[in-house]
């Protein structure tokens, strides 16, 4: 599983939780699954178009995944991703 950190802003969407494990096999299915327990942060993760919003920053074990495959980006067994609101 992969762990998710949702950082202290984001917090308020996810009931206080902060820290998550998920299954998928690239960005975009740790995304979808963190959005069927955690709806209240699709308007920070995507656009109107579904597209990544520019708020929103993902990491992938310290390298931001715009830098990589962007939401195509593989994840492995105990990967980290760390989502953060962007300034």
């Amino acid at each position: 599983m992969v762990k998710v950190y949702i950082t202290r802003n984001l917090k308020t969407y996810t009931n206080g939780i902060f820290e998550i494990s998920l299954r998928g096999e690239n960005i975009k299915d740790i995304i979808e699954n963190l959005l069927e327990k955690h709806n209240g942060l699709k308007n920070f993760i995507y656009t109107n178009e579904d597209k990544l919003s520019d708020y929103i920053k993902i990491y992938l074990n310290e390298r931001e995944i715009r830098n990589l495959n962007n939401l195509d980006t593989k994840v492995y067994q105990d990967d980290k991703i760390i989502l953060f609101q962007a300034i």
